[in-house]
């Protein structure tokens, strides 16, 4: 049988909100629907970006199954409230999240706020067996190349499945945390960790900024590095968690926080702050965090060179930060492919806001150690006048 509205095969997913149709009127792609409407299934087709076809299909599976089907002609009809679920399921789809997994986010998502949450970690956690698996592919298919140009490399270490990339094939060889307070101020605010599968840097601020730096480092430190990389994002979001809650009552005091922790082979970022990371690798440093500052808003809305914004007095004015009497800050996560002899490097202001870009990757890439890269840095800062606090991390990525 046909239902009414069988043709309908829209890809676009656009919101709905609150608005009176009249019975038996036609739903334009993206109209509004009111509650209490319900819908033909072109109609609800049209307003949540899923086709007839899909629809039905969810109907068998029990993922999305109709408010209402008509004992008579088997028409199925939808409810206005069905349509968050939908336009989730159509984005969770775009991803290419399996159904199966989708049903159980849709369950998590649709619970109280801790299921909300649940539901947002194993959106990332797949996101993040994705990239693992595109990352190996991508190997392979450098190493395939390599091949057919008639200079072969060995297959056997590029046929890397996600399961492979899931294990932790890496360690931070290495690893060095380095404080200095500089050559005019007389108290030290920044804090520093460094073990072989994490690496962190905080920038106090305020009268308790040492305090803070501390506090954020020291719940960080206790973060366990977990076997998936996705599940590395979650470790490190809660370590940021626990940070601010040891920062709790420290008003007009705060931190800048920025983390990488090695997981499954991959390595996990989480930054709030002007606080930054950077990868070198091949001879070229790439940075991986963008500054949360009010200038590098403006650089990023073309009202200001990234050469002007260097000189700007208010360059470490921040956005976010962990600030012992406000919110939770929502920070910025990323999951990165590394490689052995890759090399990380994570600083304060003190040291980024001082050494030019070009030099800071010339000693990262030229000391022997990243211990003496850390050395190098120091020296370099302290013969330009090191007027701030500085910390850093390094650590060069190798095969366990």
């Amino acid at each position: 049988m046909t239902e009414a509205g069988d043709a309908t095969d829209v890809t676009d997913v656009t919101d709905v909100t609150d608005v009176r149709v009249a019975p038996g009127a036609p739903v334009a792609p993206g109209a509004p629907v009111a509650p209490g409407t319900t819908l033909t299934i072109g109609d609800f087709a049209r307003a949540t970006g899923l086709s007839a076809k899909a629809l039905r299909r969810y109907d068998e599976l029990g993922l999305l199954r109709p408010a209402r089907v008509d004992p008579y002609n088997g028409y199925r009809h939808y409810a206005a409230a069905q349509t968050e679920r939908a336009r989730l399921i159509a984005w969770l789809r775009r991803i290419g999240m399996p159904l199966g997994e989708i049903g159980r986010v849709c369950a998590l998502y649709e619970g109280d706020a801790a299921g909300a949450e649940a539901a947002a970690r194993a959106i990332r956690t797949y996101w993040a067996s994705v990239e693992a698996d595109t990352a190996a592919r991508r190997d392979l298919a450098d190493s395939l190349v390599a091949r057919v140009k008639g200079n072969p490399t060995d297959m056997t270490t590029t046929t890397t499945t996600t399961t492979a990339m899931d294990r932790p094939a890496y360690a931070l060889t290495g690893a060095t945390a380095l404080l200095d307070p500089g050559l005019v101020r007389a108290t030290q605010q920044d804090a520093a960790h460094a073990s072989e599968r994490l690496l962190a840097v905080a920038d106090g601020y305020g009268p308790e900024g040492g305090r803070a730096a501390r506090a954020a480092i020291g719940a960080l430190a206790a973060v366990t590095a977990p076997a998936r990389a996705g599940g590395g994002l979650d470790a490190l979001e809660d370590g940021m968690r626990a940070a601010a809650g040891a920062l709790a009552g420290l008003d007009g005091s705060g931190t800048t926080l920025t983390a990488a922790l090695l997981a499954g082979g991959r390595l996990a970022l989480l930054h709030v702050g002007d606080s930054r990371a950077y990868l070198l690798r091949d001879g070229r440093t790439r940075q991986l965090t963008r500054d949360d500052t009010v200038v590098q808003e403006l650089v990023d809305a073309g009202g200001l060179d990234p050469e002007e914004a260097a000189a700007r007095p208010d360059r470490a004015l921040l956005l976010k930060a962990l600030d012992g009497g406000g919110a939770v800050p929502v920070p910025s996560l990323a999951v990165h492919e590394v490689r052995p002899g890759d090399r990380l490097l994570l600083c304060t202001d003190g040291l980024s806001a001082l050494v030019p870009p070009a030099d800071l990757a010339r000693a990262l890439a030229g000391a022997p150690t990243p211990g003496a890269a850390a050395e190098a840095l120091r020296a370099h800062a302290h013969a330009l006048g090191a007027p701030d606090n500085l910390s850093l991390t390094t650590a060069e990525v190798t095969p366990t």
